[in-house]
């Protein structure tokens, strides 16, 4: 049997491999901060601890490996040191995962690599990595030293660019867990214009799509996203029509970024052709079932319920 370490196994993304990791027949061996439910094993580790990864990879002796872990504070990761000593402890788990007779790896990047023009459409091969933050420059740097290794060491290795996400246990910082929130206590929900161009992707077919290039033999770095890109105001919007409160969103409330693009997305023709792997379900049958819920971690009604 096939038997997978899953790092950050119980965060936003990482708790949704579970299912679809058992389903392919793998043994789930899972580092987190919360013990995910049996029949996973959990193991209890500090990866930016020297020497966690090696007694880790000697215990379990993993043939694949899916790293999920990062420093992820809403809008404080953009900057943050803890991306460099991320990228430390990243290089310290996968050398040590080589060394412990793994065979095959997908690792977590994310669209922060790219250069961002005010249009931007992210091509693997060809779009250049210029990232304007810390971590973005991070995942890249990461990801050029990890594809160098694998090489030299024999191991299959590829990397999973992130775009955006919503769905399931996303902090209320974010946007549609903000939104979201809001939209099922029944008060107000200020955004921004959101005329801005974004390719999102529900968290768990998030999940589902980073098994998927596990489960395959493609290598590289292979965007993790619709192909769809739509206005920010159709998400938001999507999620006010599933609660049924479309009068509490305030469009123009927040004011954008500065330098945020108008458009950014993904092409995705190496998961679709190669990975074989395309969303399950439209933007607005999972804006539904993130408002669902929600409900039931606010524990509220939904509307005409007592």
């Amino acid at each position: 049997m096939s038997r997978v370490l899953v790092t950050g196994a119980t965060g936003f993304i990482g708790r949704g491999t579970v299912r679809p990791l058992l389903a392919s027949g793998f043994e789930v061996h899972a580092v987190g901060s919360r013990r995910p439910p049996a029949p996973v094993q959990w193991h209890q580790a500090d990866l930016l601890q020297e020497g966690s990864a090696e007694a880790l990879m000697q215990s379990i002796r993993p043939t694949h490996l899916l790293h999920l872990a990062w420093y992820a504070e809403p809008g404080a990761f953009w900057r943050s040191t803890e991306n460099l000593r991320w990228v430390e402890a990243s290089l310290r788990l996968l050398r040590a995962f080589a060394a412990h007779g793994g065979r095959r790896a997908v690792l977590a990047g994310s669209c922060a690599e790219y250069a961002w023009d005010d249009h931007t459409w992210c091509v693997e091969a060809t779009t250049p990595c210029r990232p304007a933050t810390l971590y973005g420059t991070a995942k890249h740097a990461l990801h050029q030293i990890a594809e160098r290794f694998a090489v030299d060491v024999g191991i299959s290795l590829a990397w999973g660019r992130i775009f955006f996400v919503f769905g399931p246990h996303e902090r209320p910082e974010r946007l549609a867990g903000s939104v979201s929130s809001a939209l099922v206590r029944g008060v107000e929900a200020p955004c921004s214009h959101g005329r801005q161009r974004r390719d999102f992707l529900y968290s768990e077919d998030l999940a589902d799509a980073f098994v998927a290039l596990l489960n395959s033999p493609v290598e590289g770095a292979v965007n993790l996203a619709s192909g769809q890109p739509v206005e920010i105001r159709e998400l938001v919007m999507a999620l006010a029509q599933a609660a049924g409160r479309p009068e509490l969103i305030r469009l123009g409330a927040r004011p954008t970024a500065p330098g945020e693009p108008a458009e950014l997305a993904a092409d995705v023709r190496r998961l679709r052709d190669e990975v074989g792997w395309a969303p399950p379900a439209a933007l607005s049958e999972r804006a539904v079932d993130c408002i669902a819920w929600w409900r039931r971690e606010l524990g509220a009604p939904a509307p005409g319920e007592a």
